[in-house]
């Protein structure tokens, strides 16, 4: 196989490495940069010590995988707090309100891409890990071997782009996100762009300054709908009308509904 040796950055951007996908090159990404539909890159992170399975954006043991050790069904459920010597929880210190003294709020996990970045360059080896069993208050230290994130062996850090075959079963680089974007539609407020819809739709203005107008959600709005800004979930369009009858929502249109 000839050796592929890009002489320009949109070269290298548009060369699907082996294994990837159509929906992993930018050119079919639709310009979000969390979570995205083409994939989860947090889920790199759940298999990356042999025999566990992590939770893709917290630090705690939901599975064992089928060949490890039996001992490691004990850890199913405990947060993993340190790896070789790297805390993955920082105590969190501030107000309770505005003004308030500062004290002591707990402890918080920091993000995995950050907290285990030295650890990718360990790779086959085997690292202590100390685990925390939040009903127990006690913990345990374990030795768990690093796998390796890229495919080929001998391969630089950072120089390959095919992930390696057991970091990820298939379909887990996808399950944790939306259905795809349904949920998100509905919920979220950021620039996600599922969530760039319309808010406050057919308003108007009277001679008093007062404005009303629909709920865009509002499942039963039309330009004869009293208007009104209404926040009850028996009025609004609901997780199973999205995913049911997506293509049937209302959509405005130079300010006014068509159906």
């Amino acid at each position: 196989m000839n050796k592929i040796e890009p002489k320009n950055v949109s070269a290298q951007l548009t060369y699907r490495a082996r294994g990837n996908p159509p929906s992993t090159l930018p050119v079919a990404a639709i310009s979000n940069c969390f979570p995205g539909l083409e994939f989860d890159f947090r889920n790199i992170w759940r298999r990356i010590f042999v025999g566990l399975v992590m939770h893709e954006a917290r630090p705690q043991v939901v599975e064992v995988e089928e060949e490890a050790p039996d001992e490691f069904q004990t850890l199913v459920g405990e947060l993993l707090v340190s790896v070789d010597g790297e805390q993955l929880w920082v105590p969190v210190t501030g107000p309770e309100a505005a003004g308030g003294p500062v004290q002591s709020l707990g402890f918080s996990n920091l993000e995995w891409a950050n907290a285990l970045a030295n650890i990718l360059q360990k790779a086959g080896e085997q690292v202590q890990c100390v685990f925390f069993d939040p009903d127990s208050r006690q913990a345990t230290e374990v030795l768990l071997q690093v796998r390796r994130v890229f495919d080929e062996e001998g391969t630089p850090v950072g120089e390959s782009g095919v992930l390696a075959r057991d970091l990820a079963q298939p379909g887990e680089l996808t399950q944790s996100l939306c259905s795809p974007w349904q949920n998100d539609y509905r919920e979220c407020a950021c620039y996600y762009w599922a969530a760039s819809r319309p808010d406050f739709v057919n308003s108007e203005t009277d001679a008093g300054g007062q404005t009303a107008g629909h709920n865009w959600l509002h499942k039963d709005r039309t330009p004869d709908t009293p208007k009104f800004y209404s926040l009850r979930q028996s009025d609004m369009v609901s997780y199973e009308d999205l995913f049911r009858n997506w293509e049937q929502l209302r959509f405005v249109i130079g300010g006014k509904d068509e159906e």
